[in-house]
């Protein structure tokens, strides 16, 4: 099927910077242009996202990295995600009659500690080249002078407004006239901006051991909330290996536990049995067994996935191809696999932003950052601008299940980030918003790519669908689907089974999805940007 793309994939002979909005990937190419690493400019792009597109990202999140050394080819991860708080239990919850971790509030907002910006600085202390200062300045001058709302933050901060999301300080932020901005209104947030100074002159310690986390865990003790300034102190971030497989001789990397990156590798897996491209792009075939794929994975997402360092999670085995062969079994090429045979639990609610880069020398980060839901918990810590997340919503109170909450555990994550190579070489960054989503997501990028032979802007640009439910009372099992698919197909999915809910063209909850590709003849930066978003992919 031909993909009519809103915009040409963007071209660059020595660097690339792909982000949810193009100021901030604008940011990261200056700090290139300057001498800095890929790591500098995907902090860089990374902050500027938490100042302009505060509704998907923040200081007060987490993040994962996957880092491509240009010189070795070895790629490393970073899990820079929060801890829960020492004085964090099931109990708690249970003494005050809850089933489950609230989805915003004081409660989510601190019962996990920030882990991004440990994540900046322990990624910086490696490679970076340039002064943490010069690194963050971009996103702290927006910060203070502002920056011009988009029609799509504008929105979202009405919806929030409008279900009374935002605490008192996120209020008088995000709602400067006591209603919500008009799009092009310049927003501005000089707390924030003080934030990321301190943070750009003190490092970690600012942030962890000084001001920025006295002022957190104050607001903390007088909200009832959970963290206190021992919580911030001991948290770190750390280096482990990404997740490898294997797909049509293509070696794809993702992140490991706790994030759900082994749902890509397992549903790829059971797809390289196919002969997808003899499909026709986006017809019945393609999405059907895409769609079953994702179900099984997901299934076993659902009951495994935890913390690796509280909980055992059967990587090795659920990526073995005698695994994968085992589970094919379930895939009905003709119906669509019921619920109750195959379920899995998650929601597709939750927000996040990529940020790709490759510079000159090859270097290269997919950097995955996130709030979890919008405006994560809608809580401002008071005088210090940070937006806290609402990641610790994603803790289960069944003690049964290996992602129950426990005092210093990582909550199981939705954020993933992908790298790929072709023969021994560096041949792709990708990544994208989207909660459960991301997997799908990946992998329709992927076989778009790898299958039908898309350049990255036609795959990322091209209609998309998400199976699972946004909210309480809709079919576990929905498949929502764009509607720049072909009535045919449509109708055919029906045929099979599927409970279709029908979207419209770029619809923004099939997230963002963005990527760079390395031309392995020409190593020219190829760029794609997701047009869900604001974003944009800029080389130079």
């Amino acid at each position: 099927m031909l993909i009519n793309t809103g915009r040409p994939v963007t071209m660059a002979p020595r660097a690339m910077v792909v982000s949810a909005h193009a100021l901030a990937s604008e940011a990261g190419v200056a700090i290139l242009q300057a001498g800095g690493h890929a790591v500098d400019a995907a902090i860089a792009t990374s902050a500027a996202l938490a100042v302009l597109y505060p509704h998907m990202t923040g200081v007060g999140g987490d993040a994962f990295w996957l880092i491509h050394d240009g010189a070795t080819g070895a790629i490393s991860y970073l899990n820079a995600a929060g801890q829960a708080a020492a004085s964090a239990s099931m109990e708690w919850f249970q003494a005050a009659g809850m089933d489950a971790v609230p989805l915003r509030g004081v409660l989510p907002a601190t019962l996990t500690v920030p882990g991004a910006v440990d994540g900046w600085c322990t990624a910086h202390d490696r490679f970076g080249r340039l002064p943490l200062a010069r690194v963050l300045a971009a996103a702290a001058g927006y910060a203070r002078d502002g920056f011009p709302v988009t029609a799509r933050l504008a929105h979202h901060i009405g919806a929030c407004a409008g279900d009374h999301v935002f605490n008192g300080a996120a209020a008088t932020i995000f709602l400067p006239a006591g209603a919500p901005p008009m799009p092009g209104t310049r927003l501005t947030n000089p707390a924030l901006a003080a934030t990321l100074e301190g943070i750009g002159e003190g490092g970690r310690q600012a942030f962890y051991e000084g001001p920025i986390a006295a002022a957190l865990t104050r607001f903390s003790a007088t909200e009832g909330g959970f963290f206190a300034e021992d919580d911030f102190a001991a948290q770190h971030s750390y280096w482990g290996k990404p997740l490898s497989g294997q797909y049509r001789g293509v070696t794809i990397y993702e992140t490991p536990p706790p994030t759900q990156g082994f749902a890509v590798l397992e549903m790829l897996n059971l797809l390289e049995g196919f002969d997808i491209g003899s499909w026709r792009h986006l017809g019945v075939d393609h999405v059907h067994h895409l769609v079953q794929a994702k179900q099984i994975a997901y299934n076993d997402r659902d009951r495994l996935l935890a913390d690796p360092r509280f909980a055992t999670v059967p990587v090795e085995q659920l990526l073995h191809p005698d695994y994968a062969l085992s589970r094919r079994s379930l895939l009905d090429s003709a119906r669509a696999i019921p619920w109750d045979q195959v379920p899995s639990y998650g929601s597709l609610n939750g927000n996040t932003v990529f940020t790709g880069v490759v510079d000159d020398e090859g270097n290269a980060v997919a950097l995955i950052q996130s709030l979890y839901g919008i405006f994560g918990s809608g809580v401002v810590a008071d005088g210090t601008g940070i937006v806290l997340q609402n990641r610790s919503a994603y803790f289960s109170l069944d003690p049964e299940h290996p992602n129950h909450l426990e005092a210093g555990k990582r909550p199981a994550h939705t954020l993933i980030a992908s790298m790929a190579k072709r023969d021994s070489r560096l041949w792709q960054v990708l990544g994208c918003m989207g909660a459960d989503g991301q997997p799908q997501i990946h992998v329709q990028a992927y076989i778009n790519l790898i299958d039908f032979g898309l350049d990255i802007q036609q795959a990322v640009e091209a209609p998309r669908w998400l199976s699972g439910r946004f909210a309480l009372g809709e079919p576990r099992d929905l498949l929502n689907i764009e509607g720049r698919f072909d009535t045919d197909t449509l109708n055919a999915l029906e045929g099979r089974g599927h409970q279709l809910n029908r979207w419209p063209a770029f619809e923004e909850l099939a997230g963002h999805c963005h990527g760079i590709t390395l031309d392995p003849v020409s190593n020219i930066r190829l760029g794609g940007a997701d047009p869900r978003s604001d974003g944009a992919a800029i080389g130079y």
